[in-house]
């Protein structure tokens, strides 16, 4: 089960463990606080995969 990791704000060292824990070593993510968020992007990665977890 492919998995998405979309992270509104830069993960502290715990959602970092949590995020490997779940996914593994390599995991797939979003980062939307950095410049600019390429929106269409987003949506088409949501779709792309089984699962996806925001995070705060």
């Amino acid at each position: 089960m492919k998995t998405l990791h979309i992270l509104k704000s830069e993960p502290d060292s715990e959602i970092e463990t949590l995020i490997s824990a779940i996914s593994g070593q390599d995991p797939d993510k979003l980062e939307l606080y950095k410049n600019s968020v390429d929106w269409h992007k987003v949506v088409d990665e949501i779709f792309a995969y089984d699962k996806v977890i925001c995070w705060w």
